[in-house]
């Protein structure tokens, strides 16, 4: 759904334009640099404006810190934030903990989070799609300062941050999709 907004500025200038000449003449050369200025500020201020009235605003929740941090907590974490996401009420999706990882300077908890469409007729999907959530938990952060949250969609190498990317239920469905059809080709 593409959407568009007009904005319009209430300014007018005098200007007159040489027909023997490629240059622009005005009035007051003066107040053509302060019309210059005040216009480009109220069009960066209606732009913010619109960014931030959009209904497509990238959200986020806040996260917890490395002194509340568990295991537990984590996945909770991660299913508050994919539940500010924007997708049908189809879909289905579970969380879980897959791996931890003893990283150098950080433990590393590597969560997925498997998304499905069950219908009345196939209530097992026949297809998944997931997401797979890294919390960087750094052991020599002081206990206030937030983990380090990222995230991947299979198949995929780019790398999500929570408040950075809106998600888009296309990127879900085109996975389900993708599987099926190969395992359509590929009769077992």
């Amino acid at each position: 759904m593409n959407k568009t907004k007009n904005v319009r500025f209430q300014e007018t200038v005098d200007v007159y334009i040489c027909s023997s000449c490629d240059t622009i003449d005005t009035e007051d050369d003066s107040d053509l640099s302060e019309l210059a200025l005040n216009l480009a500020q109220r069009a960066i201020a209606a732009a913010i404006k619109t960014v931030k009235e959009d209904e497509y605003a990238i959200k986020n929740i806040n996260w917890i810190t490395h002194g509340e941090f568990t295991a537990e907590r984590g996945r909770k974490q991660i299913e508050e934030f994919v539940l500010s996401w924007e997708y049908q009420d189809r879909w289905v999706h579970y969380t879980k903990l897959i791996e931890t990882k003893d990283v150098v300077h950080s433990f590393h908890y590597i969560y997925s989070v498997r998304w499905s469409i069950p219908t009345a007729n196939t209530p097992t999907a026949l297809g998944s799609a997931s997401a797979f959530f890294t919390i960087k938990f750094n052991k020599n952060k002081p206990p206030d300062a937030p983990v380090d949250v990222s995230f991947i969609f299979e198949g995929q190498s780019l790398v999500h941050r929570p408040g950075k990317t809106r998600f888009r239920e296309k990127w879900t469905r085109d996975l389900v999709e993708a599987k099926h059809i190969l395992m359509e080709s590929n009769p077992f």
